[in-house]
Parts: C-alpha cells; structure tokens; sequence
C-alpha cells in the first residue's frame, strides 16, 4: 500500500462518509476503516478515515480511541491528521471535541490548530464564531433538541472554551476573504497570544478555498467535512471521476432509520407518501422483551421482493422524550440501536445488498452488527452523503451502503437514492 497522505479521525461513522465523500469529490482515492485497524489495510489510498463510535462515549474513552487511531494512521505515514466531528459542532457537556483536540495536540507536538464545522454544501455557516444552520441559529435548528447531544448555544468560541483549558480564538470572515497570507498572518497574531485553538468563519466553498492553502503542513485539523475540499490540492491532487468507482449494484434494496432529526423525518414521510412498504418499531415493546427484530424481518420478507422496504424508529421530539422519560435516554437509544442492527444484518442474510442507514448511532451499530471492516467510497448521492462499497460475513459478494447523518439528504432521499447506483 501507498503511504496515505491524509489520515483522518472521525467521533461517528456517518460523519467519517462524509467527510470522505468530500475527499473523494476533490479527487483522493478513500478508505474508511470500521474502528482502529490492527494491521496495514489491503487497498490503496491518499487518504484512509478512520471511523469511532465517540462522539458521546465518556471522555477519557474518546481520548484513548482517538490517540490509538492516530498511532495507527502515523504507522501508515500520514503527512496531516484531520480530526473530524459533526456540522452542528454537537458532544456531550464535558466534550469530546475539546478533549480529544487537546489530547491530539500534545501526542503531535503542536501548539496551534483550528475548528470549523462549516459545511456550506449543507447549510452549515459559520459567522463571527457562531454556527447557522440554514437561516436560523444552532440552537433554534432543532438541535435544541438531539436527544443525546442538545446544542443550546451557537456560539462555538464559547461552546469550545468550555470543553478545554487551553485559550480558543477567532479567525472571522474579513480575514478569510483576504486569503492564505491574511489568514497565516492571524494565526502569527493568536498564537503570539497564547491562543491555541481558533474558531474559523466560513459561508461559502469559495471561504473554505481560500482557507485549504493556509492549513497546509499545520500537523492537526479539527473540522466538520467541509475543510476537506480545500485540502487535496495541498496534495498536488486533482479532482477525478476514478476515485469515486464502484462495483456495480446487485441484489434487493432495504432502508433502516434510527435517527430522530428533523430531516430523518421528513425522509420517512415522503418514503410513506409515496406508497412504499415502512414498518415502524416501538421501543417500549423492545423494553417489554418482545423480539421485534424477527418481527420486523418476517414482515420485510413479504415485501423486499418488490423494491426497498423501510423499517425505521424514527419518532417526532415529543415521542421521543415520552419515551426517554419511561426508560432513560441511554437505554432507549441502546435498545433501538441494538434492534436495528439485528434487523440489518438478518436483511443482508435475506439477501439485501444495496442498503440505506439513516443515524450516525445507528449507522455505527449496524456496521458492526454488519462485521464491517472497511469501505471503498463512491460518489456522492446528496452533500455529504456518498454510496459506499464493502465486503461483509454475510455478504462476501459484496454490499452497498451508505450511512446517512440524520441532518443530512433531500426530503425525496430514500426513493432516489438507489437511482444513482452503478449498474
């Protein structure tokens, strides 16, 4: 294998898709490893993202996974260390963004970094420090709302300085649009002031262009997905429709969602509206020892010969807190990741090979329900979404699958999706 030019550390596995659909986009050749790896990966790439399931683990787990991966990605000879986490910036009160970014920094020996969520592509803006969500704040975009991560504040500055000791900054639009020297020049300015993290301010592609040339040869980025375009030129590499190929698309087709957020929703309701087979699950039967899993999978199989079907627990906020309340949030949302990954896996074994997962939670649970290891990453189906390629226990001829971000895709995204599969 090639030395990886970019090694890169994402807190979910939908969030490690898309930022290496960004990747790709701009012309890397990517591999997503499921968890650290324990030995060199058998595929060449400029640049391997390593996916964890942190992003709501305690912290000083966060921490150990992540330096792990990085020893690993070092092994591997990775010019630059890409720390990724979500658009909306969301983790727990006491991190782990903070956290890990300071843990990271010492292990490289590196006293400057920056983070940005900004993913214009997918409306995520940042301006003067604080993160919009299309027209509206964070925390007036439903995120108030993550039953796991609630994000009530949107300004990042403050939202980061919370989760760390060392001193966070801000590098605001009137310097990025002046371009690579202004920005260099200002991070001279905040590091002089004993700033160790900056905040950066992005409203367009064109900002995270002009911001990629200033981030070359810093040893650690923290960003959402966005940042990733601006950096493959660093590189020397040029975007290419070769780095996004894909075997051609086999087998039935199935969908299974366990996220809660808004566009989750409006996902599940246009898939209902357009007359195709769903089947919601109820946590409080899984609470009460009923195998909903085999319930479900009976069901799919009277349908999936026809085209895909939905099984899903996506539930509006208040259904969601209902529920909370009568089991907790962690076991509710452990019981429903659970269930949906058995459910995923027993559709793979009944044949399914093209597959939609709707959750960062949920998408790292089946993966590993899955026995996922690896993924070659295609082309992009929505912003941040791209098809992605696997070998899997139950499906060694081969699987596709994408692992959709709650946030992310069009309203119509589960009825096109497969469309745009190689043939």
């Amino acid at each position: 294998m090639t030395r990886a030019l970019l090694g890169c550390i994402a807190d979910d596995f939908t969030g490690a898709t898309d930022l290496a659909n960004n990747l790709v986009r701009a012309g890397m050749r990517v591999v997503q490893a499921m968890g650290v790896p324990t030995a060199p990966l058998d595929a060449e790439a400029d640049a391997i993202v390593v996916a964890l399931k942190s992003r709501t683990i305690p912290k000083d787990e966060a921490i150990a996974q992540s330096l792990a991966a990085l020893q690993w990605l070092q092994a591997q000879g990775a010019e630059q260390i890409y720390f990724k986490y979500c658009s909306t910036f969301d983790s727990t009160a006491e991190g782990n963004i903070g956290p890990v970014t300071d843990a990271l920094m010492q292990a490289l020996g590196t006293d400057f970094t920056i983070a940005t969520p900004a993913f214009p592509d997918n409306k995520r803006t940042v301006f003067k420090g604080y993160l919009f969500v299309g027209d509206v704040l964070l925390n007036e975009s439903g995120m108030q709302n993550h039953p796991l991560t609630p994000m009530t504040d949107p300004n990042l500055v403050r939202v980061l300085q919370a989760q760390t000791e060392s001193r966070v900054g801000l590098i605001d639009h009137s310097v990025i649009a002046q371009g690579e020297a202004a920005i260099r020049a200002r991070i001279d300015q905040l590091k002089a002031e004993g700033v160790r993290m900056a905040v950066v301010d992005a409203v367009s592609n064109a900002d995270l262009l002009r911001l990629g040339p200033a981030l070359k040869g810093m040893p650690l980025v923290t960003a959402g997905s966005g940042v990733a375009i601006g950096l493959p030129g660093n590189f020397g590499v040029a975007p290419s429709n070769e780095a996004a190929r894909l075997p051609a698309a086999q087998g039935l087709q199935a969908i299974v969602s366990g996220s809660c957020s808004v566009a989750t929703n409006q996902q599940v309701m246009d898939f209902i509206k357009a007359g195709q087979p769903a089947l919601a699950i109820d946590p409080l039967r899984i609470a009460a020892g009923v195998d909903v899993a085999a319930e479900a999978l009976a069901w799919a199989e009277g349908h999936i010969g026809q085209g895909p079907v939905l099984v899903y627990s996506t539930a509006e906020p208040s259904a969601v807190r209902a529920i909370q309340g009568k089991l907790g949030s962690e076991k509710a949302g452990a019981m429903v990741e659970e269930t949906i990954a058995a459910i995923a896996r027993g559709l793979v074994q009944r044949g399914v090979r093209q597959l939609i997962v709707a959750g960062g939670e949920t998408s790292g649970a089946c993966v590993q329900a899955l026995g996922i290891t690896q993924m070659r990453i295609g082309a992009q189906i929505d912003p941040g979404v791209p098809w992605c390629h696997a070998v899997a226990p139950d499906a060694k001829d081969g699987l596709h699958i994408t692992l959709k971000s709650g946030n992310f895709g069009s309203t119509d995204f589960f009825t096109k999706a497969f469309a745009q599969l190689p043939a």
